[in-house]
């Protein structure tokens, strides 16, 4: 009897041990299940975030070849060549057709200027004449005159804030803008629009034949909070982009601080894509490779390396 019981113990033994391995095997085959999720949850969020470092890193590269200017990049940045091509012409005489037929004082318009707002519209003529009958509009009343004379825009010349500098490469324009010489409240917004005119015409007057562009040295060194002016800003870039189409060839910005770079994200929406990428920050290191690029020594201001001397607008 007490053998049996014992026998019995045993088996109670043996089975409760049974239990306790094919437990402890359980355990041990969930902490591994558990172990390989956590690994895989692991290597999914890393997978994630690398790829969101890739994607940040593309931007961060894509935002700077927006920016910043590198002699390599240079022909990219130029853009497509236009070539006067047979579709061209008929759409510049269909074009010529319609403002004309707006406005019969439209056909002492020469096909280049009508050609610059067909190009600025990437040849739709609906577009292009739309925009064109603004300008005409704009300029007789703007400019009743034909010109803006000094004395409308005396403020605005006294600091002498832009001089006319030479020509580039291809035989264009070329200005030279300080940006720490301008002051918001100096004159007003009118005598500022004045003034942006004045400037864009006498360069514009300037401008070879078999040539349309010009080149702007935006020189920011010195520049402060004083100087910061986003209205003025916005309206040089619209006045630029809408009534002078087709004619800024390259805007290069020296020397630009930090706090013009938080105001420029903010002018930044506003500029139309294509006069966008003709607006190129040059990097200090960088400087004097850039302008070599675009513009002879012989025609460079003294004070980039260049031999000729700084000559206001107004004197030039």
């Amino acid at each position: 009897m007490n053998c049996l019981k014992k026998q019995g113990k045993l088996k109670d033994k043996k089975e409760d041990s049974d239990t306790d391995s094919n437990r402890k095997e359980d355990i041990e085959t969930i902490s591994v299940e558990v172990g390989s999720f956590c690994l895989t949850a692991r290597a999914v969020k890393l997978e994630k975030i690398h790829a969101i470092q890739d994607y940040k890193s593309q931007m961060m590269r894509k935002e700077e070849e927006e920016i910043f200017y590198s002699p390599e990049k240079m022909e990219e940045r130029n853009g497509v060549v236009h070539t006067v091509d047979e579709e061209e012409k008929k759409r510049l005489v269909h074009m010529r057709s319609i403002v004309e037929n707006q406005d019969p004082t439209c056909k002492d318009t020469d096909d280049l200027t009508l050609r610059r707002f067909l190009r600025a519209r990437d040849l739709d003529v609906e577009k292009a004449s739309a925009m064109f009958m603004k300008y005409f509009k704009w300029r007789r009343k703007f400019v009743p005159k034909g010109f803006i004379s000094t004395s409308e825009v005396t403020n605005q010349l006294e600091p002498k804030k832009v001089c006319l500098q030479g020509t580039d490469k291809r035989g264009c324009p070329v200005s030279v803008l300080f940006g720490a010489r301008h002051f918001p409240c100096k004159g007003g917004m009118d005598e500022l629009n004045r003034f942006i005119v004045f400037v864009l015409d006498k360069l514009c007057s300037r401008i070879p034949d078999g040539q349309e562009k010009l080149t702007i040295i935006a020189d920011l060194q010195g520049y402060g909070y004083s100087n910061s002016d986003f209205r003025g800003y916005l309206a040089i870039f619209t006045i630029l982009q809408d009534y002078y189409p087709e004619r800024l060839g390259k805007m290069l910005i020296i020397h630009s601080p930090y706090i013009f770079m938080t105001l420029w994200k903010i002018i930044h929406p506003f500029i139309d894509e294509n006069t966008r990428k003709k607006i190129i920050f040059v990097e200090t290191k960088k400087l004097q490779a850039t302008l070599l690029e675009e513009i002879d020594k012989s025609q460079l201001p003294e004070i980039y390396g260049g031999k000729l001397q700084l000559v206001p607008i107004q004197d030039a």
